[in-house]
C-alpha cells in the first residue's frame, strides 16, 4: 500500500480494571486474575504492588489492601461512557479492549490546534465521561497514556510509554520509523502482532530491536519469515498502514439476524450471535482469512441502536466475536435511566460485519507440534462452555515460566486466550520485554502430575531421627530417611502424623534469587523424594521448614 500511514492517536488506561471496580486512586485496593494483580490503584502502587504479583506478595506489601476478582464484562460495560467520549473526536474509532482505544487523528488534530492540545481535551473528556474530576492522570481516577504517532503500532507504543513518563508521547510525523527503531522487539508480541514463537527466532538470530528488524529487505524478510514477517517489518519500520474503522462498514460478507419477537434477555441475543459467528468464521476460514476489525450493529424494536467497532490484530475467532457482542450488549443494557441513548426496547437485529480481513497465515497445522483435530475440538467446547456460563468461570492454564512447579503456569479466563492458537490475546502490563525465556536453575525433567496450590508442610527426619537442615549453601546435614505429614489430605489418602520412610532422594537444586531485593529476596532449595511405597514428591526447603510442592507420577 502506497502513500504514509495514517496519522493515529491510541488512549491506554493500564488500570482500567481497577476504574471499573470503582476504587479510587487514593484507595489501597487492586484487581485479582488467577490469583494475581492484574490492576491497582495509584496508591497501592506507591506501597510496591506491581502487575502480575501474587495476591500474598502484594498482601504482604500493602496489609490493608482490598481485593477484588477481576470481572470482563464489568471492564467492557463502565468502558463504554469512555468510548462514546472519545467517539465525539472522530468518526473513525477502534476499541480493542476495554481501557484500549485508537483513532484518526488528523482532522480532529487541526481542529483543536495541534497533537498536544488534542490530547489535553481528550484526557479531559475522558475524566467528564467516568465522573471523576482532579485525580489520576487526565482526571480519570487512574493513569491514562496517550500517544500520536503515524500508524496504530506506533501509536500504542507510544500510548503505553506515556505511562511511564507521565506526559502524552507525540511522535512527529514521518518519525514513526526512528521512534520504534531504539526499541525492544518483544514490543511486536506485547501489542499482539507476532507470536511468541517468531519473537524468539528474532531474538536467537539477533534481531534485538525494532530497528534491527527494519533494517533487513522486505524481501530477505518474505523468504525467511513469510507472511507474518512482512508484516512484522512493516511495523517495525514504521509503515502500519492499517486504518481505524469507519461508521459505515462495507456491506460485503455481512450477517443479519431480525428477530420476529424481539427479546431483551441477554443470553437469547448471545445465542442468536454465536450462530452468526459460527458462520462467519467459517466461511472467512473456508477462504483461508481470518477478521481483524469487527463492527457489531445492535437494534431494538424501537430503532434504538448501538453500533461499535471491534480491533484485534491476531484475528477474531468465533469465541472472541461473541464476547465482544456481549460486552456491547452488557454495555448498553446498563446505560443509566434518562440517558440519550438509553434503551426502551427488545433486541430486535443483530448484524455482525467483518469489516476488515486478512490472509489467515498463522493457522496452518505444523508438521510436528502442531494443533490436532482434537485440540480444536476443545477449543469449541471451551468456547461453548464460556457462552453458557461467564467469562470467569471458565479457566485454562497459560505458560508464564518459573523455577518452581507452581510459577510455571497459571490459571487465566478463556476469554483472554486465543484457544485456535494457543497464545495470548492480551498483556496487563505492556513492558515489550519479549516472550518468556528460559529459566536457568529450574528442575530437571520430568514435571509433577499434580501440584498443589498450598503446599503441605511435613517434618524431614534422618536415619537417627533427628531434624534434616540445609545450609544457605545448599547442603544438607544428613540424608532424608524419613517425613512426617503436619496436615491431612483426604484426596491424597494422607494422615496427619503419619511416618513415610524415603526410599531415595535427589538434589538439593537451591534457588537464591532476587537477592539485590531485601523483601523479595528468596533463598530454598528442592528435593526429589520416592517413599517405601514407590510414591515419588516434590519437597521445598526454606527457612528450614519443609513442604511437600507436588507429586509426580
Amino acid at each position: 500500500m502506497g502513500g504514509s500511514p495514517m496519522r493515529m492517536v491510541t488512549v491506554w488506561l493500564p488500570d482500567w480494571p481497577a476504574v471499573a471496580a470503582g476504587f479510587r486512586p487514593e484507595q489501597l485496593a487492586a484487581v485479582m486474575h488467577a490469583n494475581r494483580v492484574v490492576a491497582r490503584t495509584a496508591a497501592a502502587a506507591a506501597e510496591g504492588v506491581v502487575i502480575g504479583q501474587r495476591r500474598r506478595q502484594a498482601q504482604r506489601r500493602c496489609p490493608d489492601i482490598v481485593l477484588v476478582d477481576h470481572d470482563v464484562a464489568r471492564d467492557a460495560r463502565e468502558f463504554e461512557p469512555v468510548v462514546r467520549a472519545v467517539a465525539e473526536f472522530s468518526p473513525r474509532l477502534d476499541v480493542v479492549e476495554a481501557g484500549w482505544i485508537s483513532l484518526a487523528a488528523r482532522g480532529p488534530s487541526r481542529y483543536f490546534g495541534g497533537d498536544a492540545a488534542l490530547s489535553d481535551v481528550l484526557l479531559e473528556a475522558i475524566g467528564r465521561s467516568v465522573g471523576v474530576t482532579g485525580t489520576g492522570v487526565g482526571g480519570t481516577g487512574g493513569p491514562v497514556g496517550v500517544g500520536v504517532a503515524d500508524g496504530r503500532f506506533a501509536s500504542s507504543v507510544a500510548a503505553r510509554l506515556s505511562v511511564r513518563r507521565g506526559s502524552a508521547v507525540l511522535v512527529e510525523a514521518g518519525g514513526s520509523a526512528a521512534f520504534c527503531a531504539p526499541l525492544p522487539i518483544g514490543w511486536l508480541q506485547t501489542l499482539g502482532e507476532c507470536e511468541p514463537e517468531m519473537i524468539d527466532l528474532f531474538s536467537r538470530l539477533g534481531l534485538r530491536r525494532l530497528g534491527d528488524l527494519a533494517a533487513l529487505t522486505a524481501s530477505d524478510v518474505l523468504g525467511r519469515f513469510g507472511h507474518p514477517g512482512v508484516h512484522a517489518h512493516r511495523l517495525a519500520s514504521g509503515a502500519d498502514h492499517r486504518l481505524p474503522s469507519t461508521t459505515d462498514p462495507s456491506p460485503e460478507r455481512r450477517l443479519d439476524h431480525v428477530l420476529d419477537d424481539p427479546v431483551a434477555q441477554a443470553a437469547a441475543v448471545v445465542f442468536v450471535a454465536k450462530q452468526l459467528a459460527d458462520e462467519l468464521a467459517q466461511a472467512l476460514s473456508a477462504e483461508g482469512r481470518v477478521c481483524t476489525r469487527l463492527v457489531v450493529q445492535l437494534e431494538t424494536e424501537h430503532s434504538e441502536r448501538s453500533e461499535r467497532s471491534w480491533f484485534r490484530s491476531a484475528g477474531l475467532n468465533a469465541a472472541a466475536m461473541v464476547e465482544r457482542v456481549r460486552w456491547q450488549l452488557d454495555a448498553w443494557t446498563n446505560l443509566p435511566r434518562g440517558s440519550d441513548q438509553e434503551i426502551t426496547g427488545g433486541i430486535a437485529l443483530i448484524r455482525l460485519t467483518p469489516d476488515e480481513v486478512r490472509a489467515d497465515v498463522g493457522s496452518q497445522l505444523g508438521l510436528w507440534g502442531g494443533q490436532s483435530e482434537a485440540d480444536r475440538q476443545a477449543a469449541r467446547s471451551i468456547a461453548r462452555l464460556t457462552m453458557l456460563t461467564s467469562d470467569e468461570a471458565v479457566t485454562v492454564p497459560v505458560w508464564n515460566g518459573g523455577r518452581l512447579p507452581a510459577d510455571r503456569y497459571r490459571w487465566v479466563s478463556a476469554s483472554m486466550v486465543d484457544l485456535d492458537q494457543r497464545q495470548r490475546a492480551t498483556s496487563a502490563a505492556g513492558t515489550g520485554s519479549g516472550p518468556v525465556g528460559p529459566w536457568p536453575g529450574s528442575l530437571p525433567s520430568p514435571s509433577p502430575a499434580t501440584v498443589f496450590a498450598e503446599p503441605h508442610p511435613v517434618e524431614v527426619f534422618d536415619e537417627t531421627g533427628q531434624p534434616v537442615k540445609v545450609s544457605g549453601r545448599g547442603v544438607v546435614s544428613a540424608g532424608p530417611a524419613q517425613f512426617r505429614l503436619l496436615t491431612g489430605d483426604e484426596a491424597s489418602g494422607w494422615r496427619r502424623g503419619r511416618l513415610r520412610q524415603v526410599a531415595a532422594w535427589a538434589g538439593p537444586w537451591p534457588i537464591d534469587e532476587r537477592w539485590w531485593e531485601p523483601e523479595r529476596h528468596r533463598r530454598l532449595a528442592r528435593f526429589q523424594m520416592v517413599t517405601d511405597d514407590q510414591r515419588s514428591y516434590l519437597v521445598i526447603a526454606e527457612h528450614q521448614r519443609w513442604w511437600i510442592s507436588a507429586l509426580y507420577d
